[in-house]
C-alpha cells in the first residue's frame, strides 16, 4: 500500500487556495440526490452536519449521548487559537504555523498546518456571528490570552466556557437544519460497524440504545467525528462515554490507523484522590497564563503552602524553561511534574500532585480581575476540593487527555477506505507528536466549517453516477451478521467480571507502562500483560441482561473490547518507535539534561498501521514526512 497524502502543488500559503480552486463541484440542484451519515454531534460533526446540510445534501446525524449538545466538546475550557494578531505582539499565519509543527515536534504535515493557521482567521468572525460570547476589551474588541508552547496571545476564550459556547453554536446551527429536514438525527445510537461496497464507505450498521435493536443506514460517503480515545486509560479527564470503537471498527474495515502512540497526558488536572474514581477533573491551562507552578524544595513537606517562605519553593518550569517558563507545552510540562513528584516533591494527601499559585497574579491585578478570567474553575475548584484557591495555592497533576493519533487521512480528510472521511480528534492530521493548548476546538471547527465541504464535494462529484446501495443489499447483511455475532459472544461469557473492572486493569497497565514515559522493556511487558487482560475478558466478562434491550453494560463491554485491541496497537507503535518525540518519551532516548530526543533520520514519518487481523501482527506503512518550507531544529523551549 502506497500512501498519497494528495498535498497541492504549490507555495505553502496557495496550496489551500489552490486546492479549493480546482476541486471538484455539486451542481446545487444535485446536492439533494446526495445523502451523508456523519457520525459524532460534537464541534467537528455538528459543524459538519450543519455545514453540508445548508449547502444541500442530505444529511443523517448520529450521537449515542440523549442530546446532540452533549457531546463532550463542552469540557474544553481554556479558548480557541486564531492567528489574528489584535495585541500587535508579533503573530502572525505562519509564526501560529510554526508554533503548532514546533509544538507537535515535527512529526506533522507542513501543508496540514498551515492550512489550520489559514482558516483559523475565518472560525473567530464565523463564532462571534453565531453569538459565540467572547470575552471583551473595555473597549469592545474581542480579547486574548497566551497557551502553552507560545510568546504571544492569540488564544480566544468565553471565561472557562470556550468549547461550551463554540458548540451551542455548532447545535443551533445544526438544529436549524434539522428543522427545516435537511438533517435527520438519531440520539442514543452508537455506530458499531462501518459498511463497504466495492472498496467504498456506503453506511454503517447502528445500535438503537433505547430499544437494543441494531440498524442499517446508508448513505454516498461516511465521516466519522467520534473524538479520540483518551479515555482508554480510564481515569482521564474525558466523559465516561468517550471511546474509541467508531474509529476503530472503521480500522477493521480498512482504515489506517496513525501513531496511536502518541496520547497527551495534560499538566493541569485535579489529582486523583482514590481507588473510587472513575474520571478525573481538568482545569484549563489557561490558568497557566497567572498561576505559578511549584513544589517544596524539600522532600516529603508536611507544612501549608502558605507557610512555606518564597526561598523553599521551586518554581520549576521556570528554573527548567525560563523563555516559556509555566507556559511550557503540556507533554513538557506534566514530564517536569512527575519528574518532581516521583522524587518526593509531590504535594496533597497523597503526595501525587503540585501547587498552582495565583497569590502574585491576585497582588498584581487584583482578586475581580483574576474572578473575571477565572471564576467559573475557581468555583468549580472550590465545590470539588473545598479549597479556595484565591487564598492558598490550587493542587494539579497531570491526567490522560487527548490522542494525537487516530485514522490515517490525507489533506482532504480522507481515509484509506474510499468515502469515509475522519474529522477532528477522529483524525491524527494536525498535531503531531503533541498538540498545543486551544488547537482541538480550532481543529475540530476548521474542519467542519471549512475544509470538509469542499474535500466531500470533490468526492461526492464523482458518486452521482454510482449505483445506490440498499440497506437490503447483501454488504448491510454481513456486516449486521458480523455485529451480531459480536454481541452475542460478549453477552454468552456469563463470567464474574465487569466491563470496568477490565477498563480499569487497562487503564492502569497503560498508565504505568506506557503513559507519560516509555522503555522497551515496559512497552513489551505492557503488550503481553494486554494479551493476558484480553484473554481473560473473553473468559471472564459479566454482562447482565440480554443483548436485544437497553443494556449499558453490553455498551461498556463493546468499547472495552475495542481498548484492549487499541491499547495493544499503542504499545506496538510506541515500542517500534526508536526515539522521544513529543508526547512519546522512550526513557532510552533523552538529552544528557532529560529532554526527548528526536531521530530524525530514521523516524521522520507518521506510523500508519493496517489491521491484518485477529491476533496477528500489525502492518507499518510509514508516510515519510518531508519539510520543504521550515528546517528541522532540536526543540527548546529553554
Amino acid at each position: 500500500m502506497t500512501l498519497d497524502a494528495k498535498i497541492p502543488e504549490g507555495p505553502l500559503e496557495k496550496k489551500w487556495s489552490r486546492y479549493k480552486d480546482h476541486a471538484k463541484l455539486v451542481n446545487p440542484a444535485n446536492r439533494k440526490k446526495l445523502s451523508i451519515i456523519i457520525v459524532g454531534t460534537g464541534l467537528a460533526g455538528a459543524s459538519a452536519a450543519a455545514s453540508m446540510a445548508e449547502q444541500g445534501y442530505q444529511v443523517q446525524s448520529f450521537c449515542f449521548q440523549d442530546s446532540a449538545r452533549r457531546a463532550h466538546s463542552v469540557a474544553a475550557q481554556g479558548g480557541v487559537n486564531a492567528a489574528k494578531n489584535y495585541h500587535n505582539d508579533g503573530d502572525s499565519v505562519y509564526r501560529m504555523f510554526y508554533d503548532t509543527l514546533k509544538g507537535g515536534d515535527f512529526r506533522s504535515r507542513e501543508a496540514n498546518v498551515y492550512r489550520l493557521a489559514e482558516c483559523s482567521l475565518n472560525l473567530i468572525d464565523q463564532a462571534v456571528a453565531q453569538g459565540v460570547p467572547f470575552a471583551r476589551e473595555y473597549g469592545g474588541y474581542l480579547s486574548n490570552r497566551s497557551f502553552g508552547g507560545v510568546q504571544v496571545s492569540r488564544t480566544f476564550y468565553a471565561r472557562g466556557q470556550t468549547g461550551q459556547q463554540l458548540l451551542l453554536g455548532a447545535y443551533q446551527s445544526l438544529m436549524r437544519q434539522v428543522s427545516l429536514g435537511k438533517v435527520h438525527l438519531y440520539s442514543r445510537y452508537e455506530m458499531l460497524d462501518l459498511v463497504l461496497a466495492d472498496g467504498k464507505a456506503k453506511g454503517i450498521i447502528a445500535r438503537n440504545l433505547d430499544t437494543g435493536v441494531l440498524e442499517r443506514f446508508a448513505a454516498d460517503a461516511v465521516v466519522i467525528a467520534t473524538g479520540g480515545f483518551g479515555k482508554i486509560y480510564y481515569l482521564s479527564t474525558l466523559a465516561m462515554g468517550c471511546n474509541g470503537s467508531a474509529i476503530w471498527r472503521a480500522h477493521r474495515r480498512g482504515a489506517l490507523m496513525a501513531s496511536p502512540s502518541w496520547t497527551q497526558i495534560h499538566p493541569t488536572c485535579l489529582p486523583q484522590s482514590g481507588s473510587y474514581q472513575s474520571k478525573l477533573t481538568l482545569m484549563s491551562e489557561s490558568l497557566r497564563n497567572d498561576g505559578r507552578i511549584w513544589v517544596p524544595k524539600l522532600e516529603n513537606e508536611t507544612r501549608e503552602p502558605n507557610l512555606i517562605p518564597e526561598q523553599e519553593r521551586d518554581y520549576y518550569l521556570e528554573r527548567r524553561y525560563p523563555s516559556f517558563g509555566n507556559l511550557a507545552p503540556r507533554d513538557i510540562s506534566s514530564r517536569a511534574a512527575k519528574e518532581r513528584i516521583d522524587a518526593g516533591f509531590g504535594v496533597g494527601p497523597q503526595k501525587n500532585a503540585v501547587y498552582l499559585d495565583f497569590s502574585k497574579a491576585i497582588n498584581e491585578q487584583g482578586k475581580d480581575k483574576i474572578t473575571e478570567k477565572y471564576g467559573n474553575l475557581f468555583s468549580m475548584y472550590k465545590k470539588i476540593t473545598a479549597d479556595d484557591a484565591y487564598q492558598i495555592p490550587m493542587k494539579i497533576s497531570p491526567a490522560a487527555h487527548f490522542s494525537m493519533g487516530g485514522l490515517w487521512v490525507d489533506y482532504e480528510l480522507m481515509t484509506t477506505i474510499r468515502g469515509l472521511f475522519a474529522i477532528g480528534e477522529a483524525n491524527f492530521a494536525d498535531h503531531g507528536a503533541n498538540r498545543l493548548g486551544a488547537n482541538s476546538l480550532l481543529q475540530a471547527c476548521v474542519d467542519g466549517y471549512f475544509i470538509l465541504p469542499y474535500t466531500l464535494a470533490n468526492y461526492l462529484s464523482g458518486e452521482l453516477k454510482s449505483a445506490k446501495v440498499g440497506i437490503d443489499s447483501p454488504v448491510f447483511e454481513e456486516a449486521e451478521r458480523d455485529v451480531r455475532n459480536r454481541i452475542d459472544r460478549l453477552v454468552h461469557i456469563k463470567g464474574s467480571q465487569t466491563a470496568d473492572f477490565f477498563h480499569k486493569e487497562l487503564g492502569k497497565l497503560l498508565y504505568d507502562k506506557c503513559g507519560l514515559s516509555r522503555t522497551a522493556a515496559g512497552l513489551q511487558e505492557a503488550i503481553d500483560g494486554i494479551a493476558n487482560l484480553k484473554s481473560a475478558f473473553y473468559r471472564d466478562l459479566l454482562i447482565p441482561g440480554e443483548a436485544g434491550d437497553m443494556n449499558a453494560e453490553l455498551e461498556k463491554a463493546g468499547r472495552v473490547a475495542d481498548y484492549l485491541e487499541i491499547a495493544s496497537l499503542m504499545c506496538f507503535d510506541a515500542l517500534k518507535r526508536n526515539e522521544s518525540c513529543g508526547a512519546h518519551f522512550r526513557e532510552e532516548y533523552q538529552t544528557p539534561d532529560g529532554e526527548a530526543l528526536r531521530d530524525d533520520e530514521n523516524f521522520c514519518y507518521v506510523s500508519a498501521w493496517e489491521w491484518p487481523g485477529d491476533d496477528k501482527e500489525p502492518i507499518l506503512h510509514p508516510e515519510h514526512l518531508e519539510f520543504e518550507f521550515i528546517k528541522l531544529s532540536v526543540r527548546s523551549y529553554s
